[in-house]
């Protein structure tokens, strides 16, 4: 489907709806959304004074041409990061698909691909709002939504660049090729890493319980693995180094952890890069007298000067001070709107709530957090987003974790969370930023057998690898694997591509550098627990 203008435009203010067709301009009182057409796309943006306004809804009814013959299969992406509940899925008209959403024709299973169709539908990154798609056979529609939180943006007269939304058909090859190639077209300005991504991280063996010491066994085990390779590797400290776990402050330690600037450099001194993680939005002991959120006052409002300010301190301490070359950074999203992304299909935000300045919209504010995050770190370390909404990400972050946590304790776990993700979001991955599908925990409460299948694959996908090996669970033949994993994963040299991905959210038939594998990802009694254990 070609790009064009939509067949109608809603205006969705706190108080009332409006509705406006056939025009490229609808304005409502002090409101004005303007439609024009920016070389191959759609661009969308708005003027209010003092109504405050909610949402702006598009709809392109479709021609008969445009219209595609039953059976066909819908994808749409997520918020923020996968849960295990990415797929394609038949014609359901409610279903919210924020960001892309594409329909395609026949099984990527069958490489003849004579006759296949993907319709795409996206907005380019960064928007000015959080943007989703609904499919219903009829026609497509897009949703924009401009609140501020919970309520309607004040915009007091500012015109607001909303979105460029972009259309694109691709006939004759696989859906998944479709895709990754819109994807590129969605970001102009991906920042990428200057070498490949990989090593070790402690969380999904130690949970939060390690120290100082055994940190530095950590990056022996991992030197040990990696020795011989041109391509130093990352050993990321998780969550477990300060005074309050998964809290601020950030500049005081607990009793296991004595001086994070000296761990850096003995991390650096035994070859290794050192990696560091932290929550950025987070006080929940109260320690801090900054502007805290509406919704949840645990944790701090990012639309606030000052919060901005204490953000990009901590980032220059951690990185410029102590000397961690990768920040990870968590929790955003749940700290700003106070749910998961699969516990809000529809809208991010629920409630009647506002960020300290009503006069941005949500993402405008999500933006702002991640470039004082980019700015306060600079392009010689690296920025690894968790629990971040990756279309708002791309071209700030040079990594992103696309899929909630693996496990180091169940398998299915890993299952049905890693190897989906993997399959549906490695679609980010160089289009946006390095995509990082999450770690292998090695662990004695998880055959090997099993995970030695998606270290595997995940070694070999191109994307970047990290694994969290208990020392004394390590046999000589995991050692082994391991050894063989980071040196593949260390040039990253390999392509892969989903093939059942159609029909099974956890792919078992995949093309490697164009030769079909196969995987089964269940033991022998099939499915272990339900709902997977932590």
């Amino acid at each position: 489907m070609q790009i064009r203008f939509p067949d109608s435009i809603h205006i969705l203010s706190e108080a009332q709806t409006f509705r406006f067709t056939g025009t490229t301009e609808a304005v409502q009182d002090d409101i004005r959304v303007s439609l024009s057409k920016k070389e191959e796309t759609l661009n969308v943006s708005l003027t209010a004074d003092t109504t405050p306004v909610s949402f702006i809804r598009l709809y392109w009814h479709f021609s008969d041409a445009e219209k595609r013959p039953i059976p066909y299969k819908i994808y749409g992406d997520a918020w923020e990061r996968t849960y295990g509940d990415a797929e394609w899925r038949g014609l359901c008209a409610h279903r919210c698909m924020p960001w892309v959403c594409a329909v395609s024709n026949g099984s990527d299973l069958n490489t003849d691909y004579q006759g296949r169709f993907t319709d795409c539908f996206g907005v380019k990154v960064r928007p000015s709002a959080l943007c989703f798609w609904q499919y219903d056979g009829k026609g497509v529609l897009l949703w924009l939504d401009v609140r501020s939180g919970g309520l309607g943006v004040l915009l007091n007269g500012r015109t607001l660049d909303l979105c460029d939304i972009l259309f694109e058909t691709y006939t004759d090859t696989s859906a998944f090729k479709a895709l990754r190639v819109f994807y590129f077209r969605l970001c102009d300005d991906p920042i990428l890493p200057d070498h490949k991504v990989y090593g070790n991280n402690n969380w999904y063996y130690a949970y939060g319980n390690s120290s100082y010491e055994e940190i530095l066994q950590d990056t022996d085990i991992l030197m040990q693995g990696c020795k011989g390779l041109k391509n130093p590797p990352y050993m990321v400290v998780d969550d477990c180094w300060s005074k309050n776990r998964c809290d601020a402050p950030w500049d005081t330690l607990c009793d296991t952890f004595s001086d994070m600037k000296k761990l850096a450099e003995e991390i650096s001194a035994k070859g290794a890069r050192p990696g560091i993680w932290f929550r950025p939005l987070s006080d929940q002991t109260n320690v801090l007298p900054l502007q805290k959120m509406q919704n949840d006052n645990r944790f701090l409002d990012p639309s606030h000067p000052e919060v901005l300010a204490y953000v990009a301190k901590t980032v220059r301490m951690l990185c410029h001070e102590w000397g961690y070359k990768l920040i990870k950074h968590d929790f955003s999203t749940f700290d700003m709107f106070g749910a998961w992304g699969f516990q809000r299909p529809t809208v991010l935000a629920e409630g009647d709530w506002h960020f300290y300045n009503r006069h941005k919209t949500s993402a405008e504010i999500v933006l702002d957090l991640y470039k004082t995050i980019s700015d306060a770190a600079g392009r010689d370390v690296l920025l690894l987003g968790c629990n971040v909404i990756g279309h708002l990400a791309a071209g700030t972050h040079q990594l992103n974790r696309i899929g909630d946590d693996t496990s180091g304790r169940t398998w299915d776990r890993t299952r049905k969370f890693g190897v989906n993700t993997l399959a549906f979001r490695m679609l980010h991955h160089k289009a946006f930023y390095d995509a990082d599908a999450d770690c292998i925990g090695i662990t004695n409460a998880i055959d090997w057998r099993m995970n030695k299948k998606w270290l595997s694959i995940l070694a070999n996908s191109g994307t970047s690898l990290f694994v969290s090996p208990k020392p004394s669970d390590l046999t000589d033949q995991i050692r082994a694997d391991l050894k063989e994993a980071y040196a593949v994963n260390s040039v990253q040299a390999d392509t892969l591509e989903p093939l059942d991905w159609m029909e099974n959210t956890c792919p078992e038939h995949w093309l490697l550098n164009g030769k079909e594998i196969a995987f089964n990802w269940l033991d022998e009694e099939g499915v272990a627990s339900y709902p997977p254990k932590y």
